[in-house]
């Protein structure tokens, strides 16, 4: 396992290089200037439209619909997990690039969903596909089906093999088997390594509902969602808002810790975590992590919204990077910075945002413990319905539709569940770093080629509107 997690880390290494950074930001910079910065302009009346669904629109769910299966996807391990390493691994200053990662990344999640609407198809049954393969191949013409089916491809791997399975599955379990079972005392031997008993079982119980569900498909996965994701979303806010009221006296400092440690981190941890891009790698890696903008897999759910405006639908999802990570990682990462949780040697991972927990809330640690084990459980359920469905419309696109082929491969998502939580947490977050970043190139390429179609759609909508 040790010889595969250094294998791995190489290849993440070479993906999450410098090139893709610069590409990723500079898709969310270009995007901002055309339009405008659009997302500080019409963030109100984004956030509006967020709640209000469209009448009469084709598709299979409302505009909420849409967003919280998007979001489902998105608020997941990254939001508690995916923080505290960036911040353990690149210091406070990593939480500084996941702003700026999602500032502009709102610009590009906006255009995801433009393209999503425009480029859509829905057959006869009313049924709707639609994401970055469609508007690759149906905007820039035939001869680039190979880099949609490219794009499908990753996507069918980030869902199994990264966001979508074993990420998510390691964070619960872990998080379980730190509150049940914190002192090893309940082992069992399985595939050479020893293992607590509540983390079988708490995968075992996970696959379970989670194929409850699947079965169901689009209209159950977003029936679903849009009751848990803002249950637990404002339970985890108000939490963390508790936290930060209480230790008030330390945001001030935390934030100077944020910025400067985002250029000199150094400064702030005394070498411990290294240089300016260091910060900025772990910061943008995790920052795309969780809130997906560039990845193109928003716009997957984005598609099968019930709305006839393009620009409205994009607006809708852009509320999604805001939501995820301007207000939820900022909370985790706040939290993590002013209690010192990052600077513990000996933890990694949901341990560390536990820590904080228990540090800064006014309740025993028990409690603490568990407030963030049920939320980390809510966070990771949803991410593991949502990217299902991603991940089923991608092979349904490399198969042509083939109905058969999606059922078996519900099986083998289920499976790769049951196996997550078996594997060691730096060799997870590897994986799904590696997925995520070969998944971003063609979706961006496709961005930037298609640029001016979102440009003109969103002055047609706006003049329209006045």
């Amino acid at each position: 396992m040790d010889a595969l997690n250094r294998i791995v880390l190489k290849i993440n290494d070479i993906v999450w290089g410098m090139p893709l950074i610069i590409f990723i930001l500079a898709v969310g910079i270009y995007l901002t200037v055309r339009l405008g910065v659009l997302q500080i302009r019409h963030l109100s009346k984004a956030l509006k439209f967020m709640v209000k669904n469209e009448e009469g629109g084709d598709g299979e769910v409302s505009s909420f619909g849409a967003l919280c299966t998007a979001l489902s996807a998105t608020i997941g391990t990254g939001n508690i997990v995916g923080v505290a390493t960036a911040v353990c691994s690149g210091g406070p200053g990593a939480l500084f690039w996941m702003w700026m990662a999602a500032f502009f990344g709102m610009a590009t999640k906006y255009a995801e969903g433009v393209l999503a609407i425009k480029y859509r198809t829905v057959d006869e049954n009313g049924h709707v596909l639609g994401g970055p393969f469609y508007y690759i191949e149906r905007g820039m013409g035939k001869r680039w089906k190979w880099l949609a089916k490219l794009f499908a491809f990753f996507g069918v791997c980030v869902g199994l093999f990264s966001i979508g399975t074993f990420t998510q599955i390691n964070g619960i379990t872990s998080a379980v088997k730190n509150f049940f079972d914190p002192a090893n005392s309940y082992m069992v031997s399985l595939f050479g390594r020893e293992y607590s008993w509540y983390v079988v079982i708490a995968g075992l119980i996970l696959t379970v509902c989670v194929a409850l569900v699947i079965i169901g498909g689009i209209r159950r996965i977003a029936n679903v969602t849009q009751v848990i994701v803002p249950f637990m979303a404002i339970t985890y806010v108000v939490f963390c808002l508790i936290l930060l009221v209480l230790n008030y006296r330390a945001i001030p400092d935390a934030f100077v810790q944020v910025v400067q440690g985002a250029f000199n981190p150094r400064a702030v941890t005394g070498g411990v975590v290294g240089s300016m891009i260091v910060a900025m790698q772990k910061g943008v890696a995790r920052g795309i992590f969780s809130n997906e903008s560039g990845l193109g897999s928003a716009p997957i759910a984005a598609a099968a919204a019930k709305t006839k405006e393009p620009v409205r639908q994009g607006l809708v999802s852009m509320t999604g990077t805001f939501i995820d990570t301007i207000v939820i990682c900022t909370m985790t990462g706040l939290t993590i910075v002013l209690t010192g949780a990052w600077k513990i040697e000996g933890l990694e991972g949901v341990a560390v945002t536990t820590a904080a927990f228990q540090q800064g809330l006014p309740f025993a640690t028990s409690v603490a413990s568990f407030i963030l084990m049920i939320c980390l459980v809510f966070f990771a359920f949803t991410t593991i319905l949502g990217w299902d469905y991603y991940s089923e419309r991608c092979l349904e696109y490399l198969t042509g539709g083939n109905k058969k082929a999606v059922s078996v491969y519900r099986w083998i998502y289920l499976l790769a569940i049951l196996i997550g939580p078996y594997m060691t947490v730096s060799l997870v977050w590897n994986i799904a770093d590696v997925f995520n970043g070969l998944m971003a190139f063609p979706n961006l390429i496709a961005l930037s080629v298609l640029s001016g179609v979102v440009i003109k759609e969103t002055k047609e909508y706006f003049k329209k509107i006045k």
